[in-house]
């Protein structure tokens, strides 16, 4: 399956069956997240990911219990780096030095230009650019998954500051902003899955300056 032919195939999915996905096309699919696009490579942000069943009834009512939550055999939370750190920076410098097999010094002068106009910035204007830079991996984690022929639904409809109180992710200095089932459509109960994909045709979307 082609990626155009995987993207046809997918869709925001409303009900899942709550069977498992394959430790195999899970791993793909998170591997793939992890080798998302980045600015720098920083990556400034993590990714939680909730296969307890326990801890999906919990997150339920705080995203208004919508039924994909229980139903769906992998949650991802995406979640922004709550403020860019020199310390955050240095660690990105020794985990770049040692998959290079560099010297940290030698990375740390490679990196020191960005680094000083970043912290240079406020803190704010960079909490929202990880939080863009988050939202680039949750694509990459959407189109994994449909290479996967694993169904996926991006959310933002949650309590936020709710689901970073329930899993603690103030205290590791992440604040959650979007969320992505994996599961498996339930093709049964699920009204959008024979729905026509609808999409902006091409000459309304790209603007071709040549």
């Amino acid at each position: 399956m082609t990626l155009i032919d995987a993207l046809n195939w997918r869709y925001a999915t409303k009900r899942m069956n709550g069977t498992k996905v394959e430790k195999e096309k899970l791993h793909n699919i998170l591997e793939a997240t992890r080798l998302s696009v980045s600015s720098l490579g920083l990556q400034p942000y993590s990714v939680i990911v909730v296969g307890n069943d326990e801890l999906k009834r919990q997150i339920q009512p705080i995203a208004f219990n919508q039924p994909q939550i229980t139903e769906a055999s992998h949650l991802l939370i995406f979640a922004a780096w709550d403020e860019v750190t020199e310390e955050r920076f240095d660690e990105f410098a020794q985990d770049t030095a040692q998959q290079r097999g560099l010297p940290v010094e030698t990375v740390k002068e490679q990196i020191a230009g960005y680094k000083k106009n970043i912290l240079s910035r406020p803190a704010e204007v960079n909490h929202q650019w990880a939080a863009r830079q988050a939202y680039i991996a949750l694509g990459t984690a959407v189109a994994a998954a449909a290479l996967e022929k694993v169904d996926a639904t991006p959310m933002e409809g949650f309590n936020g500051e709710a689901l970073d109180e329930l899993l603690g992710l103030k205290e590791k200095g992440l604040k959650s902003y979007a969320m992505l089932t994996l599961g498996y459509r339930d093709e049964s109960n699920d009204w959008l899955v024979n729905q026509k994909k609808v999409r902006r045709p091409k000459e309304k979307l790209f603007v071709e300056l040549v």
